[in-house]
Formats: C-alpha cells, structure tokens, sequence
C-alpha cells in the first residue's frame, strides 16, 4: 500500500466533512487540497480563519501519522500558530502542503503552506504533534 493510500484510507471524519483531498504524500511532503465552499466562509465570501487552521491541522496530523514509531498509539496536536497572509474566495482551491521541522521520538513539528491555485499564498501553520 502507498503513502498516499494509508493516508485516504485513514477515517478522518472532520477532513471528510470539509472536503479535504489528499494529493500527494510522502514521509517529508504532504499536499492536499480543499474547495472554499460557502459554508467554509466569512460573511465576504472569503475562507474563514478556522477553515484554513483546521486544513493545516488535517495535513499535519497525516504527515505525522505516516512518520510515527512503529510502537506508537497515534498522535495529538499540542500547539499550533497560524500566521494568516491572504484571503482565498468562494469557489477557489487551497493548496497545504506540510513539511517537518522536527521528527523527533515524543514530538514532531510540521510546517504547512497553504495557497491558492494561482500561487497566493493564504496562510503558514506551524504545529506540535504530539507522539503518543
């Protein structure tokens, strides 16, 4: 089974609810990819703040889980910072792509770059995962 495979076949409830599409995964690149339907909006018809956090989260956390030890439970984000850049509207795609900062045995930190389509870049996300 592929990287790729685990990742979709993993149950994800709240990534299935706002339409989260694993594209590409490897042990230090994991791309996906997520409409901006309205109900993921502001009252401006731009993505909303915790729509773009709770894709990176997504990423991240399936980044970890394909990097964890063979003896480990799963894993628990601990901390997250958003630095929001840009806004991204209805009807277009963003694109979180999540590399490692720190693959460590009790922690793994993961940056994701989130993007439109066209390259605007809409938000960085740094996370803690922690390994349980």
């Amino acid at each position: 089974m592929s990287l790729l495979d685990k990742v979709n076949a993993m149950k994800m409830p709240f990534a299935e609810l706002k339409g989260v599409k694993f594209t590409e995964v490897e042990k230090d690149r994991v791309v996906a990819r997520m409409l901006v339907r309205p109900d993921l909006c502001t009252l401006h018809h731009t993505i909303h703040g915790g729509a773009v956090m709770a894709l990176a989260d997504s990423v991240g956390a399936a980044a970890t889980v394909i990097n964890l030890p063979e003896d480990a439970k799963g894993t628990t984000t601990i901390e997250s910072k958003t630095n929001f850049i840009g806004g991204a509207k209805v009807g277009s795609t963003v694109i979180a792509t999540a590399t490692p900062v720190h693959r460590g045995r009790r922690t793994q930190v993961w940056q994701t770059r989130l993007e439109t389509e066209d390259g605007k870049l809409v938000a960085i996300v740094t996370q803690t995962q922690m390994v349980l």
